[in-house]
């Protein structure tokens, strides 16, 4: 099965109202921004839609809306993980039509060797003929999905890419060196796309993208196309806010800039806090700057 997802993908935030409910009118507007703004597909319920704190029933509500909202116009990804296997089968089991692929973290907090990963896996593939998305985040985790079991992992007809935020570059690319030719490699560090890409990868999986979808798909599809003095411009552009954006934790800051934009609030689900004063001033200002290009 040869990689479909290929390009600017963006993990969905949650927006939330004030209350601590879904704000399912911002959501529209989020899918409808992604939509006008040049996404190649979308991920929802990845650790960015703050997925730990919603029940299974809500996630579902949230994957219908997108579902509905998006009509068809951009692939659909869903992030099915957790560190219980057998539960995580039987989600899989149950996905709903209208999703083209998903999104699978590597088993967190209880820290599997490489052979538990792989069993892991291999045990999800047998559970749904969707296209899966291997994520290697470490960071979060507590372990590093290493090549060999990414490439081992690769020999499965349905494991069809990896989104890797692993932030090492020697391990991506003997990932890419060494993959099958159907197997994708997206970045799951915005600021390292463009390079990573440059390295043979064939695109994102992006925070940066909720907020600035036109400039960040241009920066994605400009060096796929390996107009890279083109792709240096954005990419270089987008790399003070990037930072700013996981300055104070992953999704306060780009929210921040989705409120600017008129797309929703800031607010989040306990344990998340919204971002200092000063962070928000510094974010605020630099997405003027950049609505003004």
């Amino acid at each position: 099965m040869t990689n479909p997802f290929v390009g600017a993908g963006v993990a969905l935030v949650t927006p939330f109202d004030a209350s601590g409910a879904i704000d399912f009118l911002a959501l529209k507007k989020l899918v409808r921004l992604q939509i006008d703004g040049g996404t190649n597909f979308l991920v929802v319920q990845g650790t960015t839609g703050e997925s730990p704190c919603l029940s299974q029933s809500e996630k579902y509500v949230v994957l219908q809306t997108v579902i509905d909202e998006n009509k068809g116009e951009l692939k659909v990804v869903y992030g099915v993980g957790g560190n219980n296997t057998l539960a995580v089968g039987e989600i899989l089991k149950q996905v709903p039509v209208g999703v083209d692929g998903i999104l699978s973290v590597s088993p967190y907090y209880n820290k599997p060797t490489q052979l538990g990963i792989l069993e892991h896996y291999k045990y999800l593939a047998t559970c749904t003929s969707l296209p899966i998305i291997i994520y290697n985040v470490p960071g979060r985790t507590g372990s590093n999905v290493l090549p060999d079991a990414t490439l081992e992992l690769a020999k499965i007809a349905n494991m069809v890419a990896v989104k890797e935020a692993s932030g090492n570059m020697e391990q991506i690319m003997d990932i890419i060196r060494q993959r099958p030719a159907d197997f994708g490699v997206l970045s799951g560090d915005d600021n390292l796309t463009m390079p990573l890409i440059a390295a043979g990868a064939e695109g994102v999986i992006s925070v940066v993208a909720n907020a600035f979808p036109e400039l960040f798909s241009s920066m994605v599809n400009a060096s796929l196309k390996g107009d890279l003095e083109k792709a240096r411009k954005f990419h270089y552009e987008l790399f003070s806010i990037t930072k700013m954006f996981f300055e104070e934790g992953n999704p306060g800051g780009v929210k921040v800039a989705l409120e600017a934009r008129g797309i929703m609030g800031e607010h989040m689900r306990l344990p998340l806090m919204p971002v200092s004063n000063g962070l928000r001033g510094r974010i605020q200002s630099e997405t003027a700057r950049l609505m003004n290009l």
